[in-house]
Order: C-alpha cells, then sequence, then structure tokens
C-alpha cells in the first residue's frame, strides 16, 4: 500500500503550518502559563476548515479523509500539543460518533456548529474506577417515559466545559444483558441540562491550554431521542472511536517528537561549550539522531494507518495498525522530551523555553485513548497469544 503524502497533503500542511507558527506560537507561552483556552483561536481554527476536514459538505465539512486530519494535528502539536488535542479531540471524540451512529435528526441538529468549529463537544466515558475497563461503568441511565434520567460522574473529558461546548456523549449502563455483564448504551447530554454539572477544570501537569473537566450527573433527563446509535452498543461505538483516536494521537506524539528536533537542532548549533557547538560533540550529536530517527519512523506508522483507514482496510489490521503506532509513537515523544531537555541542559528545565513544557505535555501520550499497557495487549492479541 502506498502512504506517501500527496504533494496536496503537503500544500496543506503548510497551510497549517503558517496559522500555527502566526496564530499560536507567539502567545502559547503565556496561554500555558495562566492555564488559559483561547476561544478565538479555536474558532479561527474552525474558519480554516480544520474541525470539518473528514466531514460531508452537507454539515459544513470539506469531505475530505482522515490523512489530512492526522497532517493537522501533527503541526499544530509541533507547536503546542494542547491545541493539537483540542483539534482531535473535538473531531475523534465530538464529530465522529455523532457522524458515524447519529440519526439524520441529531445530525442535522449538531453537526453544523461543531464542523465549523463554532461549538465543542465531549465524550464521557471514562470515571472514577472505569478507564481502561470500560465495562466497569457506573453511570447509570434509566428510561422513564420518554426521558433519560442519568446519574453518574464522568472524569478526565477534554473539551467538556469550554465556553463554546455544546454537548457531551455519555456511556451508561442502560440496563443488564442476557450474560449478566452491564449493557452500556451511548448518550447525548447537552451543555445546561439541570442535573449535568461541571465541576472546576483539573490542575494538570501538562496539556495547560486544554479544557478538561469532572462531570457529575444528578438526575440529569434528556429526551429518549438523544439515545446515540443502538441502545446495549455502547461499548462497541466506544471501541470504534478509540481505534481512529489512537491514529491521531500518535500525530499529536510526532508533532511533539519534531518540535523537539527541530529545537535541539537549533540550540545544538548555537550553544558552546569549551569552544565550539555542544552539536559538534557526539554525546549530543547522537542523541539528536535518534530524534530524528524516531521522528521518521513515528511519521512513517501514522501515515500508514491513516491510508488504510482511508482505504476502508479490514478492521483487524487497521485496529493492529492504530495501536502500533499509538505505542511507539507516545514513547518515543516520552523519550524524545527527556533528550531534549538533556541536550538544553539547565535551560531545559526552565520555563521559558519551549521543550519544558513539551515534557510535561508529553506524559499523558502514553496514558490517554488506551495505555500503553493496552495497546500492547491488543498487539498481542492480534498476533494470536491467548493474552488475558
Amino acid at each position: 500500500m502506498n502512504f506517501a503524502l500527496s504533494k496536496e497533503h503537503e500544500t496543506f500542511r503548510g497551510i497549517v503550518r503558517e496559522f500555527a507558527e502566526a496564530e499560536i506560537a507567539p502567545h502559547v507561552a503565556k496561554w500555558d502559563k495562566d492555564h488559559h483556552f483561547p476561544v478565538d483561536v479555536i474558532q479561527k481554527m474552525g474558519n480554516l476548515g480544520l474541525f470539518g476536514l473528514t466531514s460531508p459538505e452537507e454539515y459544513g465539512g470539506a469531505d475530505g479523509d482522515f490523512t489530512s486530519l492526522c497532517v493537522a494535528i501533527e503541526e499544530l502539536g509541533r507547536v503546542d500539543q494542547s491545541i493539537g488535542i483540542t483539534l482531535e479531540g473535538a473531531v475523534g471524540l465530538g464529530i465522529n460518533p455523532i457522524l458515524t451512529f447519529g440519526t439524520p435528526e441529531q445530525k442535522e441538529k449538531w453537526l453544523p456548529d461543531l464542523v465549523t468549529g463554532q461549538a465543542l463537544a465531549g465524550f464521557g466515558l471514562t470515571e472514577p474506577g472505569a478507564g481502561s475497563d470500560a465495562g466497569a461503568t457506573k453511570t447509570k441511565a434509566e428510561l422513564d417515559g420518554d426521558e433519560w434520567i442519568i446519574n453518574g460522574a464522568k472524569q478526565f473529558i477534554t473539551n467538556s466545559g469550554s465556553d463554546i461546548t455544546s454537548l457531551v456523549t455519555v456511556t451508561a449502563r442502560t440496563g443488564t444483558r442476557e450474560d449478566g455483564r452491564p449493557e452500556l448504551s451511548t448518550i447525548i447530554v447537552p451543555s445546561g441540562t439541570p442535573g449535568f454539572i461541571v465541576e472546576p477544570a483539573y490542575d494538570k501537569l501538562g496539556w495547560h491550554i486544554s479544557d478538561t473537566h469532572p462531570l457529575s450527573f444528578v438526575d440529569a433527563r434528556v429526551p429518549a431521542d438523544h439515545l446515540l446509535g443502538q441502545r446495549g452498543r455502547g461499548y462497541a461505538q466506544f471501541l470504534a472511536t478509540l481505534d481512529d483516536g489512537r491514529v491521531a494521537i500518535a500525530a499529536l506524539a510526532v508533532g511533539c517528537i519534531e518540535a523537539c528536533l527541530e529545537l535541539c537542532v537549533q540550540y545544538a548549533g548555537e550553544r558552546t561549550t569549551f569552544g565550539v557547538p555542544i552539536g559538534a560533540k557526539q554525546g549530543v550529536a547522537f542523541q539528536i539522531a535518534d530524534l530524528a530517527v524516531m521522528a521518521q519512523a513515528g511519521r512513517a506508522l501514522v501515515y500508514q494507518a491513516a491510508a488504510m483507514k482511508d482505504a476502508g482496510a479490514d478492521g483487524k489490521e487497521f485496529r493492529r495498525a492504530a495501536s502500533i503506532a499509538k505505542l511507539y509513537t507516545s514513547e518515543s515523544a516520552v523519550t524524545a522530551t527527556r533528550i531534549a531537555t538533556q541536550v538544553f541542559g539547565g535551560y531545559g528545565f526552565m520555563e521559558e523555553y519551549p521543550v519544558a513544557r513539551f515534557y510535561r505535555d508529553s506524559k499523558i501520550l502514553e496514558i490517554g485513548e488506551g495505555t500503553s499497557e493496552v495497546q500492547r495487549m491488543l498487539i498481542a492479541r492480534g498476533l494470536g497469544l491467548p493474552v488475558e
């Protein structure tokens, strides 16, 4: 399969890079320090068409391919990881579930504003006791006449409490299956619904610009027609959603690695010790060379998986490619930021240098949308191993 980027993709890359350098880079250090979510810039991204890359034209999208979305996330992530995850979460976790599983009425109601970046949506899956083990979901939704009554809590939910968040899709127990396991369904909960409480934002290690909140539901009522997809298929829906998200997270990780590489090449060429640039020393040069290998290998894995998605590859093959890309790039990004911080020495420990921000931001890449351990489990199962 040919997964080289087309001229059109590379042209698009240049457009997103120019936007990121002009609209994000000059402000990102202050936004990070202030934990500020820049709604105006998010909406400019919408005007550029970034949120609608993979959505049909009838909803205001570009009807483009998944590869283009990965290019955009990589380029945004090269400047700031928080802005990159905002796009990834908005499309992969906000738009895609409605686009894939929604009724025509749901799509018509919610997608136009989401696709144009005038609104955001969150995906309420993770709970205090249910992350990788989504089957342990405790949030419940009971059908009372023509309304769902929702009670429970979610945590670590991206794009869930911003000034432009319009809804959160929530996974909840809606009954018990014949085999005794919980029946999980997905329900759309609009912002402002009585009983839907957005708790104060987290004080996170990284991703300071990203909007992330715990959520509570206390007898929150929504119409019965807010069920997203088929009742009892919530678990399968979330698995399909995360497959795409893993490739997108991998693209974000590649952006992180690329940023570390560029910063280190520049710094090692300018910083001198004992009369020569530190880049002339093998101890530094070899580490930077390793960053180049990580960036190129990671990009190859990401765009191979993206090409498979665009070509409609077999689900099992795509799932394996997504897990491999996510595992390699996320762990490489953590290593890359450690190397970059070491190359910068004491300056790398100072918040005024961007490597410190990338260092803080990188760790979550190994956790979100499936931990490294989950990826290894999925890859092993794909090889036919009897992993529990």
